[in-house]
């Protein structure tokens, strides 16, 4: 006899554990090292927000604290379109499908900009819940919920599957189980640890 689904839905992280934004923002801001220091800005910025504002401020405002060009903030959101998923991400979204796992998406973009990375996503999501649609920032509680509210689950069932580390105190917060997809060996923050910790997404599919 076949063994129940150990859960009954899954939830992402879109920009970090989906998308490979971080090539995008070094390739604009001109290195790596400028990319990060303008990434760790808006982490910084988006973390401590309080109440929603504008993302595509967020992004300007972290490029004035990371010394970085106005106009490069502006290519930023010019070139949003061209974010692309990680290579094995179309094998781990058609197998979670033919296993008929929901699939959600819990994000910082704005409504405009989380419309366009779906789309370079290319996969079939029930449910995507942005930060502005929410109100409030991850790791802030409500994107979480927002997101478990439209796939009609409680936090404990669906797996949510962390790309910022910031995410896995968060989502846990809510009781969420984590998988984080630490592609670029991010260090954890608030000592909080998740299920599993991986470099890849192909393992989540070992979860289902």
């Amino acid at each position: 006899m076949a063994q129940p689904a150990q859960y009954e839905a899954i939830v992402f992280d879109l920009l970090t554990a989906v998308l490979d934004s971080w090539t995008l923002w070094n390739d604009v801001a001109g290195s790596e090292e400028a990319g990060r220091r303008w990434r760790g800005e808006y982490l910084k910025l988006t973390y401590e927000c309080g109440p929603y504002r504008p993302y595509e401020d967020i992004i300007r405002d972290a490029a004035d604290r990371a010394g970085i060009h106005r106009d490069v903030a502006e290519l930023l959101l010019v070139q949003w379109p061209d974010l692309h998923p990680w290579p094995e991400s179309e094998e781990v979204f058609g197998s979670l499908y033919t296993f008929g796992v929901p699939m959600g998406i819990a994000t910082n973009c704005s409504n405009a900009l989380a419309e366009q990375a779906v789309k370079c996503a290319n996969a079939p999501f029930a449910a995507v819940a942005t930060a502005e649609a929410a109100g409030f920032y991850k790791p802030r509680p409500e994107p979480y919920l927002l997101v478990l509210e439209k796939l009609g689950t409680d936090p404990a069932k669906p797996l949510f599957v962390a790309g910022s580390a910031a995410d896995v105190p968060g989502a846990t917060a809510v009781g969420m189980p984590v998988y984080w997809h630490n592609r670029v060996g991010l260090p954890a923050v608030d000592g909080v640890k998740p299920l599993r910790m991986e470099r890849r997404l192909s393992p989540i599919l070992e979860l289902f």
